[in-house]
């Protein structure tokens, strides 16, 4: 491209130097990141004929459906960085454009549970569950531009400001036989489908009998959900069905001229330089949002974006489909308390002070992920420790301890043990429904001390 580009827009020519293109396309590139995933994932995940497991691990359905799992997510996936072994997870997405969805709610008793939806920027905007008391019913999730007639019997109409959209179930489980098969009958009444299949009657389907679908091969790291040399590719499809938020009029523009006055090739380029400068770097917690304390860090504003575009992308990037703050909060760190890397070759205790485990009304955890943010492999299949462990001793003064490295504590501990993996690892703490200290940062999270 020359130093200069001229465009022809509302009558008027206006020169476009080389480095205000690339300025211009650079936060373009940050911005559209996370939309391009949700685009990408969409098609990937509703790529099926029926609801079944892709590589026999993750939920996968047509759009409009959902497709439930029965257990903690295996520890071989590499489809969502940072799942959790807390709940079983359920996972689909929708063109509301198409068909508005039916969100069909059972009777969860006290267990707690919670269905996200997230429109095509990352927001999630339903609220449904425990903590929003969400009665059993069917919820309808229609489009921005749905004026149909709402049948009878639906509980409550949701509308989204975006067509494309993704939900996840999740609903909790103790690491018990006896509450994996106690769960079943619940989870067979979560459903999810399109609102042409709706007749008011509670659906139910065994979800422990669908089929595993192939699955491309895996590495270490996630696979590729975004493609830096088609994104700019993408791009209109993404300024056409994703209306502007409020205040955002004049950015679609820019983009919009941006892309007639670039070369493909150009763009490309900064592209791929975007992609390793600004959006590689985000895979680090500290970008994820401000400190909490003792090395950790923690998102104030998780699936609550607005124009927070440098967060929204970093969530994206390192930990994708997050639920909003009061859903479940997020606490992560890749360092001691002393603001060394966690190393997998040493041991550390993570000491929760009397009292001070994380404040929640529902569970929390605390989940040790190797340097790609997956479960480190370890003979013990334990990947996190929390509410869902019965067997978790504490030590008499009240406090917890909890311990990260290669080898077992001292004898008596060995059920607070989580396995480290050989390089660097990283730890992630999560409160769902948390209380108010976990949210105005009056909690403090536990200190991460190496101990040999």
């Amino acid at each position: 491209m020359s130093e200069t580009s001229a465009v022809t827009t509302t009558g008027a020519v206006t020169e476009w130097t080389e480095k205000y293109l690339e300025t211009v396309a650079r936060n373009a590139y940050v911005w559209a990141w996370p939309l391009v995933s949700m685009m990408n994932r969409r098609t990937a995940v509703t790529s099926v004929d029926e609801p079944g497991l892709r590589g026999g691990v993750l939920p996968n359905a047509p759009s409009g459906q959902v497709c439930m799992m029965t257990d903690y997510v295996a520890a071989n996936q590499r489809f969502v960085t940072c799942s959790n072994q807390d709940v079983v997870y359920g996972l689909g997405f929708a063109a509301l454009d198409v068909e508005p969805v039916v969100v069909q709610v059972p009777d969860f008793g006290d267990r707690f549970w919670v269905t996200a939806v997230w429109d095509a920027r990352t927001d999630s905007f339903a609220n449904l569950g425990a903590q929003y008391g969400t009665a059993p019913g069917f919820y309808l999730i229609v489009g921005p531009d749905w004026d149909g007639e709402e049948p009878a019997g639906i509980t409550r109409v949701i509308r989204s400001s975006t067509d494309l959209v993704a939900y996840c179930p999740r609903v909790f489980l103790n690491d018990t036989a006896e509450d994996r098969a106690a769960i079943q009958p619940v989870l067979n009444q979560t459903m999810i489908y399109p609102l042409s299949h709706y007749d008011g009657t509670v659906k139910t389907k065994d979800w422990s009998s669908v089929p595993s679908f192939p699955a491309p091969p895996i590495g270490d790291d996630e696979i590729r959900w975004v493609d830096p040399e088609k994104v700019f590719a993408q791009l209109p499809t993404i300024l056409e069905t994703v209306p502007p938020l409020p205040g955002e009029e004049g950015l679609y523009e820019t983009f919009r001229t941006m892309l007639r006055v670039a070369e493909p090739a150009t763009l490309n380029a900064i592209a791929v330089s975007a992609e390793q400068e600004l959006i590689a770097p985000l895979f680090h917690w500290r970008f994820n949002g401000p400190p909490a304390g003792n090395g950790w860090y923690s998102p104030t504003n998780s699936a609550q974006f607005g124009f927070d575009y440098a967060t929204r992308a970093a969530v994206a990037r390192s930990s994708m489909f997050q639920n909003t703050p009061s859903e479940s909060k997020y606490v992560f760190t890749e360092t001691d308390s002393d603001g060394v890397d966690l190393d997998g070759t040493q041991s550390y205790a993570i000491t929760f002070a009397p009292g001070q485990t994380p404040p929640v009304e529902g569970f929390w955890s605390v989940t040790l992920y190797n340097s790609h943010h997956f479960y480190n492999a370890n003979p013990l299949e334990r990947y996190s420790l929390g509410t869902k462990n019965q067997t978790l001793v504490y030590e008499d003064d009240g406090s917890l301890v909890l311990y990260a490295g290669p080898e077992a504590p001292v004898a008596g501990r060995e059920s607070n043990w989580l396995p480290a993996s050989a390089d660097n690892f990283t730890l992630l703490i999560r409160g769902y429904w948390p209380e108010r200290t976990m949210l105005d940062t009056t909690w403090t999270p536990p200190t991460v001390t190496r101990i040999n």
